[in-house]
């Protein structure tokens, strides 16, 4: 009844119409943009088609800019594609919100003109896309077409030099940034000192620091992670104290560099009072960065139960925090305790599992580790170089080849070259060095190391003690001279290496001139390690005098392994007299190892001292001293048979003496025989082969 006699209106599109221009639809797409609204993009949208603004450039300019910020990148691109008439800042805006690098190349390249806006897009999106070279390379060809570099421009390419480590073109970059307007902007030195110290250098990012007239929280956060990451670490907390001094604000992100500074210094008063920081602040104690630091923290300062507490008052865990509660357990041996977090995780990565197995090697459990390994492979998880180092130093603990073997074909087919690069795996090479030469084949170890694409300090190492203790002495000599030919620097295991070869040669001049060469042409002063291998070099080719001037001019104070040294080598060559004197010190040093009266005991039987004999074994029993027995072992049909003293638990030992009983019985009937050996006596060999 109230409509009647009223006039029909007019269309609700006719004011929309009368629009003098598009003002009004590019401040409702801003609003939606605000409140990240599609649906109210795709009205308006819908309302444009039905005006005469459809075709204007700088509508859809803004439609594809709201698509893209509202989440519909490819209606964005439907707009674009649907254009009529395109201008430079429509090849911008379709550009700037492309997910994919590749297409957003081919449009920059098919773009009419260029612009400053155009080369900044570019050189953003590689560097944000991770194409850092391709940013670097946009970068350059920016600065060749002259356009001006703004903060942008020198933000993503000192981005990009951070993460490529390319301090080279770094220190380029920086001499164009001293030149612009933006010398002195906060930003921009924060960002300097962020590439400097991405690229390991400290001094020149605490430079950049220094020369700012003005910084801010992100400054301070740049310079104390700069030195938490590449040291010296204690720097960190020092510059810290200067951040407080100076009134200024820290942060969560703060507190995590610090937290992990205390972490790596073990420092558990100053690590303790940051976390105390951390607990004024509500908003800081849920932060899931700043939790993961501080469990770790606790862990690595063997306050594991602290961990633990922290851990279960997280209301937001992750992978990384079930992680670093399972290190915290490995490293204070709580191998169950590690295993239980690591079955109770709800998602297992390789950093997790590479941890328990570390653990498992760490604490001797090397068959366990073993049988994670495997799991790892039925689960279909793809093992990182860091896993096969422990597998393979399991191995070694083991002592088992045709394991270490089968370890060595995966490293193969997993394409590891043992080389230095973005993730060097050089170091899985130095640990099958490692494991082959404690399974004493130094065969396969040399394979393994003249095929190496690149070698370390410790691959040199790792061969040249591998000889020496295998009692290849002369090559492990030869491998030292081919190292010092290839330049790399001797360090004090490579010395230990050579004087121990040189030891089981019997080269004793040679031994000599090494030992005095360490500190002439190498400037290393011998540790108690070197003085040892001396004395066993010495000891070994009898020349007892020299021994006993050695050892008392040395600078450093005899440890029980060089006294054990010199006892086995006075056995040997029957010197009773530096024997006892040997036997005594060590009686000494360690009261309860029966080691020492064994070999005296021995050493006086051998010249028929049997009242001596007497008198040592009486020696020990006053002393509470008792002999462990020793034991052997074989693998047969990948079954281990372990030996004992008087063993009488293997179930075939009556067999296993009734064989050694045979062995002992054609030994004495060979007697006379063995002396004549190398003139090949026809009887006596043919008298051995009937008894067999």
């Amino acid at each position: 009844m109230g409509w009647q006699g009223r006039r029909p209106s007019s269309s609700p599109y006719s004011s929309i119409l009368s629009l003098p221009n598009s003002s009004f639809f590019s401040d409702l797409l801003q609003s939606c943009i605000q409140s990240k609204s599609l649906p109210g993009v795709q009205r308006i949208h819908a309302l444009l088609l039905k005006t005469h603004f459809a075709d204007e450039v700088f509508i859809q300019n803004r439609l594809i800019d709201a698509y893209a910020k509202c989440g519909s990148h490819d209606s964005g691109r439907q707009v674009f594609d649907r254009m009529h008439h395109r201008n430079t800042f429509t090849w911008n805006s379709i550009i700037g919100t492309l997910l994919n690098f590749d297409e957003a190349e081919w449009l920059f390249h098919s773009m009419p003109i260029t612009d400053q806006c155009s080369w900044n897009l570019m050189v953003s999106g590689a560097a944000h896309h991770g194409c850092l070279n391709k940013a670097l390379e946009y970068f350059k060809g920016m600065h060749m077409e002259n356009f001006v570099l703004n903060g942008y421009s020198f933000s993503s390419a000192l981005s990009a030099c951070a993460g490529l480590v390319n301090s080279v073109l770094g220190v380029q970059i920086h001499a164009l940034i001293t030149k612009s307007p933006f010398v002195y902007d906060v930003h921009m030195g924060s960002a300097l000192v962020d590439m400097y110290s991405k690229c390991q250098r400290p001094e020149d990012a605490h430079k950049v620091f220094n020369e700012m007239p003005h910084r801010n929280v992100v400054s301070w956060n740049s310079l104390i992670s700069c030195y938490e990451q590449n040291g010296p670490v204690w720097e960190s907390l020092h510059m810290f104290l200067r951040m407080m001094k100076c009134g200024l604000e820290y942060d969560e992100v703060t507190l995590a560099s610090l937290v992990s500074a205390c972490a790596s210094l073990s420092y558990i008063r100053e690590g303790m009072q940051i976390h105390a920081r951390t607990i004024k602040f509500e908003k800081w104690r849920s932060d899931l960065i700043l939790c993961n630091a501080l469990v770790d923290m606790y862990a690595k300062c063997n306050k594991v139960m602290a961990a633990r507490r922290i851990f279960d008052r997280m209301l937001v865990k992750s992978t990384v925090s079930e992680t670093t509660m399972l290190s915290g357990y490995v490293k204070s041996s709580k191998v169950v305790d590690a295993r239980l977090m690591f079955v109770n995780m709800s998602e297992k990565n390789i950093v997790s599992w590479n941890a328990l197995i570390a653990g498992y090697t760490q604490n001797d459990e090397n068959e366990e580790a073993l049988r994670l390994f495997l799991m790892l492979k039925r689960d279909s998880i793809w093992p990182s170089h860091y896993t096969f180092g422990n597998i393979l130093n399991a191995c070694a603990n083991l002592a088992d080849l045709q394991l270490g073997h089968q370890t060595h074909s995966h490293v193969l087919k997993h394409g590891f070259r043992f080389e230095n690069g973005t993730e060097p795996d050089i170091f899985v090479g130095n640990s099958l060095l490692d494991m082959y030469f404690k399974c004493g084949s130094m065969n396969d170890a040399k394979k393994v190391f003249e095929r190496m694409g690149e070698r370390d300090r410790v691959s040199w190492n790792a061969m040249i003690v591998g000889y020496a203790q295998n009692g290849r002495g002369e090559e492990a000599i030869d491998l030292y001279k081919r190292m010092l030919l290839s330049e790399e620097a001797p360090d004090h295991v490579t010395m230990i290496g050579v004087l121990s070869g040189c030891s089981h040669a019997g080269l004793v001049e040679e031994g000599n001139w090494y030992f005095r060469s360490m500190f002439e042409h190498h400037n290393l002063i011998p540790s108690r390690d070197h003085y040892t291998c001396m004395i066993d070099l010495l000891g070994r080719a009898g020349r007892f005098g020299e021994v006993e001037k050695f050892i008392r001019e040395m600078p450093v104070v005899p440890d029980s392994i060089l006294w054990s040294s010199l006892l086995s080598a006075c056995r040997v060559h029957q010197n009773v007299e530096m024997g006892e004197w040997a036997a005594r010190r060590l009686f000494e040093l360690e009261t309860e190892n029966s080691g020492p009266y064994v070999l005296l005991s021995n050493m006086y039987a051998e010249i028929g001292r049997w009242a001596d004999v007497v008198r040592v074994r009486k020696l020990m029993k006053e002393r509470g001293v008792v002999k462990k027995p020793g034991c052997s072992w074989i693998e047969i049909g990948r079954r281990i048979h372990v030996f004992s003293v008087k063993d009488k638990t293997h179930p075939k030992r009556k067999e296993i003496y009734r064989i050694s009983q045979v062995l002992r019985i054609q030994m004495e009937r060979l007697g006379p025989c063995l002396g004549e050996w190398w003139e090949s006596d026809d009887s006596c060999e043919h008298t051995y082969e009937i008894d067999m």
